[in-house]
């Protein structure tokens, strides 16, 4: 009779229609698959009860949570072989053109001529599975998984506390996994040698002069993280600067950095959602990652209340994360493990459609800088830190919150390495009915 890990790579190929990309160590100890490379370690039948219950990403990622699933080796390699799976027969080529007329439709029901397919083809192992899984109950998910939520999407108290379940984990975890610079955004990597504290500063700096701030200015820094932006800005440019967050925990830090620095009278940190700031108007407004959370629904309430916050002249830099265009935006579905552990109702956009709402609501766009490979940098720093530091925040948190971040990071790593997702700079000017927008006439910052 094959060994266990035999029957599980059986189970597989049969489920992805080709061969298993990775070698399985089963929870007996026997191995089956490609000798070279790391294994995925299935630790128990609960792993792949998971997987039965929930074929796919959730399933896996919750058995990468609760540890029923582990890799052995390379993760980074790991994951390349699997998503690379993934891509093949799942995601839109990147960059394979503008999609003709008609074409979406013929896409959705391709789409779910093969999502039949794939199902018959699961449904026929799967007595297998059963004999291998035992009692074939649904394992209760991990702990750290959003299940519950409050509330119409993106109201008030739902991004309330869709921000806090992210952010509110402590500020001392957070510390060991973004270093001293406490940045949590892509950083601008523009020298060779630069650290991770070097290529956060740069960022931060290259924020300042694509909004041209001045002493005497007022900057409107939104979803404005432990402060960093704030007092970057206020200690080397001379503004004063108000910044907002939803987290009670990053804005009793960012207080604390403030006092700190003896920037109090020039900084203030206010806990608050952008829809209900009214402090207008500002000279330039920054908003750094913060986008990401607004979701479809809002971005134009988000565009239109920044705008409306800023004078005549004024400038946005808007640094999002976005992702390829699908080709039924209708379609479109939000990745479950991102939405489960780590962004609840968060929503990417692809840039063309930023753009246009930005200009929709009154915005000129005046430049977009891509900084994709610069986010794959940040995040495999980040995961360094992580790894260097993994005892010790899981002290902090939970394992499984550590195993959350650690894969998160990782994958959100490949995302940007293999064009599947994007980050960008937005720069775009409240231009008045003069059409005097204030911009230099060169690209030089």
């Amino acid at each position: 009779m094959p060994h266990t890990a035999d029957r599980l790579t059986a189970l597989a190929e049969g489920m992805l229609g080709r061969p298993m990309p990775i070698r399985i160590r089963a929870w007996d100890g026997s191995e089956a698959g490609p000798p070279d490379g790391p294994t995925l370690v299935v630790r128990n039948r609960r792993a792949l009860r998971r997987l039965l219950w929930k074929p796919g990403e959730l399933g896996f990622a919750r058995g990468w949570v609760s540890g029923d699933l582990d890799v052995d080796g390379d993760l980074y390699e790991a994951l390349g072989r699997l998503t690379g799976v993934a891509l093949h027969r799942d995601e839109p080529v990147p960059g394979a053109g503008r999609v003709p007329a008609g074409a979406v439709t013929a896409a959705a029901r391709a789409r779910l001529a093969d999502r039949a397919r794939r199902t018959a083809a699961a449904l026929r192992p799967i007595g297998e599975a059963l004999t291998l899984t035992g009692l074939p109950l649904p394992p209760p998910a991990p702990a750290e998984e959003v299940r519950r939520r409050h509330g119409m999407l993106h109201s008030l108290r739902r991004d309330q506390e869709a921000i806090r379940h992210h952010y509110d984990v402590g500020n001392d975890f957070y510390a060991l996994i973004l270093g001293p610079s406490m940045v949590y955004s892509c950083a601008y990597w523009d020298r060779p040698d630069a650290t991770l504290e070097d290529a956060q500063r740069a960022k931060l700096d290259l924020i300042c002069r694509k909004l041209a701030l001045r002493p005497g200015m007022r900057l409107l820094d939104v979803g404005c993280g432990w402060g960093s932006m704030a007092l970057h800005a206020a200690e080397h440019y001379g503004v004063q600067v108000v910044g907002i967050t939803l987290s009670r925990e990053q804005a009793d830090l960012a207080r604390k950095r403030v006092s700190e620095a003896g920037l109090t009278g020039r900084v203030e940190i206010r806990v608050q959602d952008y829809r209900e700031h009214a402090d207008g108007p500002y000279d330039a407004i920054s908003s750094i990652g913060m986008a990401e959370h607004v979701g479809r629904v809002r971005y134009r309430e988000y565009a239109d209340t920044l705008y409306d916050l800023l004078r005549p002249g004024g400038r946005l830099l808007n640094h999002q994360i976005s992702r390829r265009p699908a080709p039924d935006e209708e379609a479109y579905q939000v990745d479950e493990f991102i939405d489960r552990y780590v962004f609840p109702d968060g929503e990417l956009a692809p840039l063309g459609s930023t753009v246009s709402v930005l200009e929709e609501a009154g915005f000129e766009v005046r430049d977009v800088q891509a900084l994709r490979e610069h986010y794959a940098t940040t995040l495999r720093a980040w995961v360094a830190n992580l790894e260097a530091a993994q005892p010790q925040a899981a002290k902090l948190t939970t394992m499984g919150r550590v195993r959350v971040w650690r894969l998160y990071m990782a994958a959100s790593a490949l995302s940007f390495e293999q064009n599947r997702i994007g980050v960008n700079q937005i720069l775009a000017v409240k231009t008045p009915e003069s059409g005097r927008s204030g911009m230099p006439p060169t690209r030089v910052l």
